[in-house]
């Protein structure tokens, strides 16, 4: 049998610790949440890896859903500077292991899953796991989830390489939104601010994600 425990100490050491995330909460919700509860079936023995993890076996392909890889979530995390009294949207949270590590730092987490079976699945892990700050809600990811809003943080749970307006309207003044534009180097994650109605963002370190559905950019038309 797998040492989960283990390998989960090994993945906070090696991975997220050595990426100078230093806040000692966010140490913790890593330490603490079983991400292989959160992969597809035949990744469990993988799940602690440097590794966009599949959530599903089966479905290959940039297509695919997969969890960020740990280093990246982490850091996105500790950018967005969650207090333990915010409201936080999470776009796109598959089977919902960004929003167990989420739920431990924040007051309350809104993740929103377009797939039928993702978000069903995410509900019960989620659950199970006690996390009950954490509601589950279904549609399309480009709208987030304006009536749960306003939000103190928005994290999109994959790359991105257009914002909707939807995100800037539904954050409080002053609120961050933390994502990864682009999806192939040399794609950056982002921390956005919401600035007297307006969204000004900066880079904050390179990374790469799975482009989240519906967040392509179009093809542009050339004569």
């Amino acid at each position: 049998m797998a040492d989960f425990s283990t390998a989960r100490r090994m993945m906070v050491d090696g991975q997220i610790r050595t990426s100078d995330v230093t806040d000692p909460r966010i140490i913790a919700a890593f330490l603490d949440v079983p991400r292989e509860r959160f992969v597809a079936p035949s990744m469990t023995a993988l799940a602690y890896l440097d590794l966009d993890s599949p959530v599903a076996d089966g479905a290959g392909g940039e297509s695919a859903r997969r969890l960020l890889k740990p280093m990246v979530l982490a850091k996105l995390i500790q950018a967005a500077k969650i207090e333990e009294t915010d409201r936080v949207l999470i776009v796109g949270c598959a089977t919902g292991y960004s929003a167990a590590i989420v739920a431990s730092l924040a007051g309350s987490v809104v993740a929103i899953e377009e797939d039928a079976a993702l978000a069903s699945q995410a509900t019960k892990t989620l659950s199970a796991l006690g996390r009950s700050n954490v509601e589950v809600v279904r549609g399309p990811l480009t709208a987030g989830w304006p009536a749960g809003a306003p939000y103190d943080a928005v994290l999109t749970d994959g790359a991105v390489e257009v914002l909707p307006d939807s995100f800037r309207s539904q954050l409080k003044e002053g609120g961050r939104l933390v994502c990864v534009l682009g999806r192939k180097p040399p794609a950056k994650a982002l921390l956005y601010r919401l600035i007297e109605g307006e969204l000004s963002g900066r880079p904050i370190f390179d990374a790469t994600a799975p482009l989240l559905p519906g967040f392509a950019e179009k093809p542009a038309f050339v004569f």
